[in-house]
Order: structure tokens, then C-alpha cells, then sequence
């Protein structure tokens, strides 16, 4: 990045005067998240794959399956209804892993270093960062959603106004909770490279012990153990229920699936806050 382009973007997100309090330190995080949202329009094949990808897979696999086997024993009766929660839920994951890179790129870029020396909290560096992750894997899943829903056949028990409402506030919650945990650990791991392999070798296991492709309750006791303990079970369920489910038998409960995500979003982000980002290319 050049001199004049550095000072510019140093421009764009410092506040007007030091020490301006609560409502500066607002403005630059609305800063920083609307240069990595401008930078993720810009990279019109990543918003490409992050909602194709899915909907591909809902439409061979599910109809696939459905054609191939007889899913009578699917709560939706249908198994590609029954594969848009974990449809959803994988775009959030793959979502949230890709937005967190950017944090990598302002890092070895030198732009990281420009914020930091601005004269605002740098907590709030990591606030704009993470607040642009969660508008951008919290858009994209509920578009899968949106797109998804004229053509498979939802029970809507509370009303498709209900159900949508219900479905974003999952979708919100989820996608608070795994950019907290890609900002903690970002936060934490010196290369791009370590870190997806982190995120991928913890994420990719729980989903699929979420209940997202298949149900948990034919698992053996010891896999349904571990999905139980597994927060992204918590959101396909609440998926679940805003979209096919006919009556609240067999789930766990929006009370429950919301105070999970709600409490171990507020506890990753904690974490992410209680270590700041560092000013060298490497962390160290």
C-alpha cells in the first residue's frame, strides 16, 4: 500500500478528535466494517460460492436422497426440507472462516498497523472487523433461506412471517457466535494458513454432529453426547422449528437453543477482546 493510499484509509477511519468518546469509537468500527463489506462486494466470487455452494447441495443431495430412499423417518418427511437448516448452518460456517481472513491481509498489508496507531481503542478495530463477518455470513445464510423456501415445502407452524423472523434471529445469533470465535482466534494465531486449518478441523466435525445432514437421535449414545454439546446442534434445531416443524415433539426447545447461542457468543467475544491484535506482520 502506498504512502498516500495509507494516509487516506488512516483518513477514513480516524476519529474526528481524541477522546471523542463512545460515539467516535461507533463511527470507526461502522468504518472498518464498510471497508471489508465494500471489499467482499467487490469479490463477487466468494458471494458466488458462498450461497451456490449450498444451494447446490441442497438441491442434488436432497432431492437425490429423497428420490433414492424413503425418508419416513425425517421429522420434515422430506429430506431436501429437512437439509435447509444444515444448508444454512454450513453457509454461516464457511461464511464466518472466509470473512475472518481479511483480518490476515490489513495484518501483512501494514493496514492493521495504521489503525492500531489511530488514536481509538483498539478494541474497536476488532469490533468493525467482526461487525462487517457477522452482516456478511448473517446475509448470505439467510438468503440461502430466502431462495430455498418457495420451492421446498415448509410447515411454517408459527406463520411464514413468524418462521422468517425466528430463522434471521437464529442466523444472527450463530453467526455472532462463530465470528466471536474466528476473532478470538485470529487474535491468536500467527498465519492465515494455521488458522483455517484450526477453524476447519473444529468446525467441519461439529457440523456434521449438529444434526444438519442427518438426525442425532439414531446416533450411538457416545455421538449423541457429543452433539449435545455441540453449539451448532442448538442452531439447526432452532432452524428446524422456525421452518418445517409442526409441533415443538422431538427438539429441544427455542428457549434453550437461543440462550446457548446468545451466552457462548457473548463468552467468545470476551475472549477475542481480552487479547489484542498485535502490530507485526507475524503477532509476535
Amino acid at each position: 500500500m502506498s504512502q498516500t493510499a495509507s494516509a487516506a484509509a488512516g483518513a477514513a477511519v480516524r476519529p474526528a478528535a481524541p477522546g471523542g468518546g463512545a460515539m467516535n469509537g461507533a463511527r470507526v468500527a461502522a468504518a472498518i466494517a464498510l471497508r471489508d463489506l465494500r471489499a467482499v462486494a467487490r469479490a463477487r466470487s466468494q458471494l458466488y460460492s458462498s450461497v451456490l455452494t449450498p444451494l447446490m447441495l441442497l438441491v442434488f443431495l436432497g432431492n437425490g436422497v429423497s428420490q433414492g430412499l424413503e425418508p419416513s423417518r425425517l421429522p420434515a418427511g422430506n429430506f431436501t426440507a429437512y437439509l435447509v437448516a444444515g444448508t444454512v448452518v454450513m453457509t454461516s460456517v464457511f461464511s464466518s472462516t472466509f470473512s475472518s481472513a481479511s483480518y490476515y491481509r490489513d495484518r501483512d498489508s501494514g493496514f492493521l498497523r495504521l489503525l492500531l496507531s489511530a488514536p481509538h481503542d483498539p478494541r474497536t478495530v476488532l469490533l468493525g472487523k467482526s461487525l462487517a463477518a457477522l452482516l456478511i455470513g448473517a446475509v448470505q445464510a439467510f438468503l440461502v433461506l430466502a431462495v430455498a423456501a418457495p420451492f421446498v415445502d415448509f410447515g411454517w407452524q408459527h406463520g411464514m412471517a413468524a418462521g422468517f423472523g425466528l430463522a434471521l434471529l437464529t442466523v444472527v445469533l450463530l453467526n455472532l457466535m462463530l465470528t466471536g470465535l474466528a476473532q478470538a482466534l485470529a487474535t491468536r494465531v500467527q498465519s492465515m494458513q494455521g488458522f483455517h486449518l484450526i477453524m476447519n478441523l473444529a468446525l467441519f466435525p461439529l457440523l456434521f454432529f449438529s444434526g444438519a445432514f442427518f438426525p442425532v437421535d439414531g446416533l450411538p449414545a457416545w455421538m449423541k453426547v457429543l452433539a449435545y454439546v455441540n453449539p451448532l446442534t442448538y442452531a439447526v434445531d432452532a432452524l428446524q422449528l422456525a421452518t418445517y416443524a409442526t409441533g415443538s415433539g422431538g427438539f429441544i426447545g427455542y428457549g434453550v437453543d437461543f440462550a446457548v447461542l446468545a451466552v457462548l457468543g457473548a463468552a467468545v467475544y470476551a475472549l477475542g477482546f481480552s487479547r489484542l491484535p498485535k502490530l507485526t506482520w507475524s503477532g509476535q
